[in-house]
């Protein structure tokens, strides 16, 4: 099965590619790891990150998608840009999606940690590819 882990931070999304088993498992499509919407898109801007998405996860036959639980309230609450690009997300995504808990990712590298050993060395690829890594069996 083939997971996107993708980390919703402001206008941007960054994407990492799994596949495999927690155990067994490696990086699909490496290179690519960014799209990003304007902060005022308009509609040929949203069409554009669409197309984009879609092509992604038809290029890499993603089947699901796990994307990090905004905040709705609070320190860190989900801003206007994340709010778009999650309603873009799930009107367009081909693939099946699922919300995870940044609580539930820590309990996982509690638990699981050494066994995350793709993992890239910058913070928001970082925590994409934990998203990601939830969604493996």
């Amino acid at each position: 099965m083939v997971i996107s882990g993708i980390f919703l931070k402001a206008n941007e999304v960054r994407l990492v590619t799994l596949t495999g088993s927690r155990d067994t498992h490696t990086l699909v499509a490496p290179k690519f790891n960014k799209l990003s919407l304007p902060k005022n898109p308009t509609q040929d801007d949203v069409d554009i990150f669409s197309q984009a998405f879609k092509a992604y996860c038809a290029d890499n036959s993603v089947d699901k998608v796990i994307i990090n639980r905004r905040a709705t309230a609070g320190q860190g609450a989900g801003g206007a840009g994340t709010f778009l690009i999650e309603g873009v997300l799930l009107a367009i995504s081909p693939a099946q999606i699922e919300f995870v808990h940044p609580a539930t990712v820590r309990a996982t590298e509690k638990r699981e940690g050494g066994k995350k050993i793709h993992k890239p060395k910058t913070v928001d690829l970082g925590k994409a590819y934990d998203f990601g890594f939830e969604g493996l069996i």
